[in-house]
């Protein structure tokens, strides 16, 4: 169950996730199908595949299967041009009733991405927490950098005469871990998903983050044993949704809500937001504890 204007693109087929990685290792391809109809069927909009370093090849069949046993469209989630050209190349919009997949990521030094457009259309992930200096990448450190950065990707993509509508592309303006924000990264994503969500250009744009990233190292419960992780991702969710986020990488195992004002949780992020340096962590550990 979770918020209905919120789309879900389902985490779970991810080689960095340590039950999935044992899927990949055995090479159980019915275990990986098993898991794509799961999310499909306790609510994803999406099934992300990412296979990690295995070979193009890899990535074409498991699209092939997936697609065997779920009619809902996928999210080519790699950071590799020939892995995704072959995931690009392998999805059938018809097996999924017509809808494009969805291509994550596309970052300033990976703008070659864009022309597997050619290829298959997509909906484009841009990653705007990286920029680009002196050709080199660096983070996006401030609200500016994350909006400067998402609107030179959309100029880099207009460039490239794809027609791509600014309506079918999805900024992520990344997110970082609550436990470990000794740097303001809250402060970051919310404030550059206002200056996104202002700019009439980037009007009906879409915004995802990889929200268990926000509560990743994190007890799963409360000293008391009540929900921690889901309760925090759904006080950032309370948050970043008035802002234009409506789309998450994340977990059909967890429930998300808009919590009220007084919300213990919504409370515990308000005060980070005000809080600087150690004291966030400070916040976060009395929360849970």
């Amino acid at each position: 169950m979770s918020i209905e204007t919120l789309t879900i693109i389902g985490e779970s087929i991810n080689d960095s996730v340590p039950s999935t990685q044992k899927l990949f290792d055995a090479n159980d391809i019915e275990g990986l199908k098993a898991l794509a109809k799961h999310q499909d069927e306790k609510g994803s909009a999406y099934i992300d595949v990412n296979v990690g370093r295995r070979p193009p090849e890899f990535m074409a069949s498991l699209v092939r299967e997936i697609q065997s046993v779920t009619a809902k469209p996928l999210s080519i989630d790699t950071p590799d041009y020939d892995i995704a050209a072959a995931g690009l190349a392998a999805y059938d919009p018809a097996r999924a009733g017509g809808r494009m997949p969805i291509l994550n990521s596309i970052s300033l030094l990976r703008a070659r991405m864009f022309d597997l457009y050619s290829i298959k259309p997509f909906m484009p992930i841009l990653m705007a927490s990286e920029r680009v200096v002196d050709g080199q990448p660096e983070p996006a450190r401030t609200p500016r950098e994350v909006y400067d950065a998402a609107a030179e990707l959309l100029r880099v993509m207009a460039g490239k005469g794809y027609g791509i509508p600014v309506s079918r592309c999805i900024v992520d303006p990344g997110i970082a871990p609550i436990g470990s924000d000794t740097e303001g990264a809250l402060k970051r994503v919310l404030e550059s998903m206002a200056l996104i969500h202002a700019d009439p250009d980037m009007a009906g744009i879409h915004m995802s983050v990889g929200l268990s990233n926000f509560t990743v190292m994190l007890p799963s419960k409360r000293a008391d044993g009540s929900p921690l992780k889901s309760v925090l991702e759904s006080a950032f969710l309370t948050k970043a949704m008035p802002l234009g986020l409506d789309m998450i990488v994340g977990s059909v195992a967890r429930t998300y809500r808009i919590l009220p004002a007084d919300h213990p949780a919504l409370v515990c992020l308000e005060d980070c937001l005000r809080l600087e340096g150690f004291d966030v962590i400070g916040r976060v550990q009395e929360f849970y504890s």
